[in-house]
């Protein structure tokens, strides 16, 4: 009895260890296959790929959904490669955010502006808000021909700063609270910054003034809601140099970003330096649909 007692206490603690590792284990498998993924384009592309990816994740054990979004440890972390990286040499960003904090985006936009190599953004699906921003910065935006990008007008306290200053033009002030005309203060600012930001993020790439105050005033302005879909179309028409598809190896790699029940980093790159022009490898198959489910 002792001994049917003892292997079952044996084996509940096999199960025990094996439901602990076996995440851990399926996490570590996943990783390695998305930088093997990111080292591949690198090698077709003698460049420095960086992946900033947000999903909606959850905590491990008690399943509650965590929305991801853009953060000053993102931009750190992007700048960090950015240091690792010649400076001659091609940097691929691969873009996937709703957006998030407006300095973290632009931190990371103005590295890629003084980048001396060539900067290309790929958007897969969507590059929101601060993810437009930063893909203002690039020489080549790359979308696929179903991807969005987003108007990036401020937003203070969740309201859109043009429509805060809209109160002050369909109020008489005497009838307007204090709080609200600091806060029409504080978007004005707002608004003139982000406008001067692009403005200066497009004619460091070789806009001209003139259709970089153009694109700037039409998505900064708060003429569309701040989760309006801006497609292909839409932002060549603004005058955007956007280019399509996204190559296949760049959509692959997204198959290795599940919305998992586990936390992982969302800006990831190889952390070595690199030599400008590292020898192309042999590209393999395409992994099958179902890597990364675990």
């Amino acid at each position: 009895m002792n001994l049917l007692l003892d292997a079952l206490v044996a084996l509940l603690v096999l199960v025990v260890i094996a439901a602990a590792v076996t995440p851990t284990l399926a996490r570590l498998r996943v990783q390695g296959m998305r930088l093997a993924a990111i080292r591949r384009i690198e090698h077709r592309r003698h460049s420095r790929v960086i992946t900033l990816i947000h999903r909606q994740e959850a905590i491990s054990i008690l399943g509650v959904p965590i929305a991801r979004f853009l953060t000053i440890d993102d931009s750190e972390a992007v700048l960090r490669a950015i240091r690792l990286t010649p400076p001659t040499m091609r940097i691929d960003l691969i873009v996937h955010t709703p957006g998030g904090l407006q300095i973290a985006a632009e931190q990371i936009a103005y590295a890629l502006t003084r980048h001396r190599g060539p900067v290309t953004v790929f958007i897969p699906y969507y590059a929101l808000s601060g993810g437009t921003l930063i893909a203002l910065a690039a020489d080549e935006i790359v979308m696929d021909p179903n991807a969005v990008l987003g108007p990036i007008d401020p937003q203070l306290g969740g309201l859109p700063a043009a429509s805060i200053l809209k109160v002050l033009d369909v109020k008489p002030r005497d009838r307007v609270d204090d709080r609200t005309i600091i806060m029409a203060d504080i978007a004005s600012k707002a608004l003139r910054q982000i406008d001067r930001t692009v403005v200066r993020l497009l004619t460091a790439k070789g806009y001209d003034p003139e259709r970089a105050r153009a694109i700037a005033q039409n998505l900064s302005s708060g003429i569309r809601t701040h989760d309006y879909p801006i497609g292909v179309e839409e932002a060549t028409a603004l005058g955007l140099a956007i280019t399509t598809p996204v190559p296949a190896d760049v959509e692959n790699l997204m198959r290795y970003y599940p919305q998992a029940m586990q936390r992982r980093p969302s800006v990831e790159f190889v952390p070595l330096p690199y030599f400008p022009h590292p020898e192309p490898l042999p590209t393999p198959s395409v992994p099958p649909d179902n890597v990364g489910e675990q």
